[in-house]
């Protein structure tokens, strides 16, 4: 695998906060875009406050913002945004997160940015949509895990719904954008037209959803939280070693199960009537579960691992974050991980992205810019002197 530029040239102008419209921006930078980071002149993306922090610098902007140039804009004045049109004018993608309508009332809707650049590929990131009778509300990751029915399905079997533990709707959210922005590039190289792309967290997570919702569909059962069951298949558990930590074990397919049962030395399990179909599995999950529990506790992890690997049975141990940013696979092998280097935090390791390619896999260029740090630089090469420049910073516009 190459580190590469597949997206050398390309211009995009990201005016998204937070998560979901940075990051789609990033995802591009690491790509090898040249990104220009457009913030509010003395307060910045909201997420320069937000924890963890180093030094007084939020790590968190660092991550989602990694790999872009930053400019600040009064997009409230005529003069500020009379400049986002210029750049409109020479940019291929203009992303934001905003809610729906804000962008309309500031006078720089799709509609606008098209008419000065007909091959603009727009990309609007929101809660609900861009339409509807959600779309006004304000959502942030939990509550789109809660609409989505995401929150329904995950925490312990009988016990509280809760959400999954990082910003997994952001996150998704952030690569759909990318792919609309990819697919409406490809469109363009033959029409010559850009186009509107509209990305929903909500909808983000309900496809995420797809095996879950499968169910519901054909059998009219409504899902709910199973813990760390499995709706689909049996057995599929985290199951207690002898030093009391878990070990996931996914064995529930049918050509598994003979495998999986032959590695804890119980062959005849495979001829106990309630275990012989995936069905009977799944409906004596509970007597299936205790049985595998009360053997898997009889070795060590690694040793469980090992025997289950040999079999050819998906397992793994329950690793922590700190476990896996410090696995040699993860962190040398895959490349999970970078460190950039920023101005007053100094040295603050991010994740990558997980595309590998054999000749322009993405990485991380560099760190995420300081609030207005690119000023200079960015304006004139749109065109503005030093003067004119310093007028704005004067005026308030920058």
């Amino acid at each position: 695998m190459k580190k590469g530029s597949s997206l050398k040239g390309l211009k995009v102008l990201d005016l998204g906060q937070v998560i979901a419209g940075p990051l789609a921006a990033s995802m591009l930078a690491d790509m090898g875009a040249d990104v220009i980071k457009i913030e509010q002149p003395g307060k910045g993306d909201l997420s320069r406050n937000m924890l963890p922090k180093k030094d007084g610098i939020s790590t968190y902007f660092v991550m989602f913002n990694r790999g872009q140039r930053g400019i600040t804009l009064n997009l409230k004045s005529a003069e500020g945004k009379e400049l986002l049109f210029t750049m409109i004018e020479r940019a291929d993608v203009l992303i934001e997160n905003f809610r729906p309508g804000v962008m309309a009332h500031l006078g720089l809707s799709y509609e606008e940015a098209r008419k000065r650049n007909p091959g603009i590929v727009y990309a609007s990131v929101s809660g609900y949509g861009q339409e509807g009778v959600y779309a006004d509300r304000a959502c942030f990751d939990p509550v789109a895990q809660a609409m989505s029915g995401m929150m329904s399905v995950t925490g312990p079997a009988d016990g509280e719904q809760v959400r999954c533990g990082a910003s997994i709707c952001d996150i998704l959210a952030a690569q759909n954008a990318v792919i609309g922005i990819l697919a409406a590039l490809a469109h363009r190289q033959t029409s010559g037209m850009g186009q509107y792309i509209d990305v929903s967290l909500v909808d983000s997570a309900i496809f995420a959803l797809s095996s879950i919702n499968q169910i519901y569909f054909t059998t009219g059962k409504v899902p709910r939280n199973l813990g760390n069951f499995f709706e689909a298949s049996a057995p599929g558990n985290a199951y207690p070693v002898k030093s009391g930590e878990k070990v996931m074990i996914s064995a529930g397919q049918a050509n598994a199960w003979p495998k999986f049962v032959h590695a804890l030395g119980h062959d005849e399990w495979v001829e106990i009537e309630e275990f012989k179909r995936v069905d009977d599995r799944v409906r004596n999950r509970a007597m299936l579960d205790s049985m595998i529990a009360g053997e898997t506790r009889r070795f060590e992890k690694e040793e469980l691992i090992a025997r289950l690997t040999e079999a050819g049975i998906a397992a793994a141990p329950v690793m922590t974050v700190a476990d896996v940013a410090n696995d040699a696979h993860f962190r040398d092998v895959r490349g999970m991980y970078a460190d950039v280097e920023h101005p007053q935090a100094g040295t603050v390791r991010i994740t990558n992205q997980a595309v590998r390619m054999s000749e322009t896999t993405p990485y991380v260029r560099g760190c995420a810019p300081v609030l207005g740090e690119h000023n200079g630089e960015v304006y004139k090469e749109f065109g503005l002197s030093e003067a004119e420049i310093e007028g704005l910073r004067e005026r308030d516009v920058i």
